[in-house]
């Protein structure tokens, strides 16, 4: 039988239980506490105005003001119990967040958002919002109930009906306005995303002329986000203007009920305990007005909550592996098949090669072919449909990353760096050892432009590396791919923004690692670097042409280009295709 998985928000709420009881126990303290203005005001009535005695006045004034301060004390310690609950769900709920927008990414590249971010951040923060110390104050409520039905049935089963109606004003309330506001709430979502998108664009923006037509179509979703959040604001006003009437008319309804009673000789306590119920009427449904007056941020916590267990359930954590032996550098792909998101037919199929330690394999094929996919494989970032990619003949995609990790390197197609230093991003933001810093720079000849800048190595790099050029970025990146002793380096269009001076750098960084012992995977549309692959690899349309020695590739490809066939036919032929 399936049993529905466990989601790691309620498993960390239920963590916070304790947090929340002592958060209930200081405002059940600090509630009872506040007939204290009431008793203060009975005894300067019934004792000090009588005895008009100036000693009972300051010690009724000191015990009063004594109460006021341990009411305020616990309201104090009821506040900081919830922000301790907020800290502790942070501290156990942050990793693990960052962690399934980090998978979420690797699933979609490019398609992931950060909202689950703003939805945790939204859910932490309610763990101290006022409204969720009313959800607390409700046992409260149904304490100063008891009072009542204790003083008198009539008095109890009267704030029994104020409750009533103001929790009717409640669901009422929530089917109003929780339709408009989720709308409102993937509105918002929506036009910040279009934002987001189109201010990362806006050179091609200036450039074109484009910026009142796409500030228009932002504009256009503003007004639509607006109108949701007017229908839902006015709906919402309207049932806190109700409730607030029950609230005034329950206060003064008890007010006049206690005084009907004292004229039956029916309530205990006599005359003076009219107040009393008018005060206890007026906070019982306190905590429900409060409720109705914040709907909105109740709202907007549940559907962030709904929102981010939906990720969490849809990415759950990985577990970790046992550790594997550090890899030599022996690749096998085994079948390789791969899809992609949107797409019946499979972007990749039929893959199947190796190589051994030191060798270059260069990929060549037209745009579309399924390079960058196959890039991605090789790198265990995506699953393969079929198939596998093994490393010194372990899956590579259930290889624990951050054990692998330093033993790989990858320089993707569309190159971006991290905001911080240059060292920090050459040693992938882990302990900058500049010794191994400088050796990689220097490896792609990027080690005296480091040294013209204004900081050296310590220089800030930008928000995706914008304070470099293309050309820099590319270096500063492939150094980060070169940086230790990686045993297999994937290389996507590694040199589409250099000049000759880089792309003679990189010819003599792959040169020199690969006679150490790394085994390199270049996609490149580029002929340069040829002259370095041991192998070649032919893809088309995502199936394997060709693939075999770099010498024996070209001369089938030359081969079938005078007859018109396939390559791997006049690869099957070794003798006819060196003839050639």
């Amino acid at each position: 039988m399936n049993r529905t998985p466990t989601s790691p928000l309620r498993t960390a709420v239920h963590a916070l239980v304790p947090s929340f009881a002592r958060a209930a126990g200081f405002g059940l303290a600090s509630a009872l506490l506040l007939l204290a203005p009431t008793f203060y005001m009975f005894e300067v009535y019934g004792r000090v105005l009588d005895s008009r005695n100036h000693q009972t006045l300051a010690m009724l004034t000191l015990l009063a003001l004594f109460l006021f301060a341990v009411m305020e004390a616990l309201e104090w310690a009821r506040s900081e119990a919830l922000r301790e609950a907020g800290v502790q769900f942070d501290q156990h709920m942050a990793a693990q967040v960052f962690q399934t927008i980090y998978d979420s990414n690797l699933r979609r590249p490019g398609a992931a958002s950060t909202q689950p971010m703003s939805d945790f951040r939204s859910v932490r923060d309610f763990m101290h919002h006022p409204l969720l110390g009313a959800l607390i104050e409700m046992p409260v409520a149904l304490v100063f109930a008891l009072i009542l039905f204790y003083l008198s049935p009539v008095l109890g089963w009267s704030a029994v009906a104020g409750a009533g109606v103001q929790l009717a004003l409640a669901w009422l309330n929530k089917r109003s306005t929780s339709v408009p506001l989720a709308a409102a709430n993937r509105a918002a979502i929506a036009a910040q995303d279009y934002a987001q998108a189109a201010l990362s664009n806006a050179q091609v923006m200036q450039s074109m002329g484009m910026l009142d037509d796409v500030r228009c179509q932002w504009m256009e979703r503003q007004a639509a986000l607006l109108d949701l959040q007017a229908r839902a604001s006015r709906s919402a006003g309207a049932f806190q203007a109700a409730s607030k009437l029950v609230q005034n008319v329950l206060a003064s309804m008890l007010l006049g009920v206690g005084a009907w009673l004292v004229l039956q000789d029916a309530l205990p306590g006599g005359p003076a305990m009219v107040i009393v119920c008018s005060v206890l009427g007026g906070r019982l449904l306190a905590p429900l007005g409060q409720m109705l007056g914040q709907w909105r941020a109740l709202v907007h916590a549940g559907q962030a909550w709904r929102r981010l267990e939906q990720v969490m359930l849809q990415t759950p954590a990985k577990t970790r592996t046992m550790a594997l032996p550090a890899p030599a550098g022996c690749l096998t792909v085994e079948g390789l098949a791969a899809t992609v998101s949107g797409r019946a037919a499979p972007v990749l199929h039929g893959l199947a090669f190796s190589l051994e330690p030191g060798q270059v394999l260069v990929v060549v094929g037209p745009s579309a072919a399924g390079k960058t996919t196959l890039a991605r494989l090789l790198m265990g970032l995506a699953p393969a449909a079929k198939g596998k990619v093994r490393l010194d003949g372990a899956d590579i995609h259930a290889w624990d990353k951050q054990e692998l990790g330093p033993f790989l390197g990858y320089l993707p197609q569309g190159v971006e760096l991290l905001e911080g230093s240059v060292a920090e991003n050459i040693s992938r933001f882990g302990e900058v050892d500049l010794a191994r810093v400088e050796a990689a720079a220097r490896a792609v000849s990027l080690h005296e432009l480091i040294s013209s800048l204004p900081q050296g190595y310590d220089t800030p790099v930008g928000p995706g590396g914008a304070m470099l050029s293309g050309g820099q970025r590319q270096r500063v990146a492939l150094a980060r791919a070169l940086y230790g002793e990686p045993v297999l380096v994937v290389l996507d269009e590694p040199n589409s923004s250099l000049d000759e001076e880089g792309d003679a750098a990189l010819a003599w960084a792959i040169e020199a690692r690969a006679a150490r012992g790394t085994t390199f995977v270049i996609m490149t549309h580029r002929t340069s670097v040829l002259a370095l692959a041991d192998k070649m690899l032919v893809l088309r349309d995502g199936v394997q042409q060709a693939f075999g020695p770099r010498d024996q590739v070209l001369a089938a490809l030359r081969q079938a280009s005078r007859q018109g066939e396939n390559p791997s036919r006049a690869l099957a032929q070794p003798e006819a295709a060196t003839a050639g």
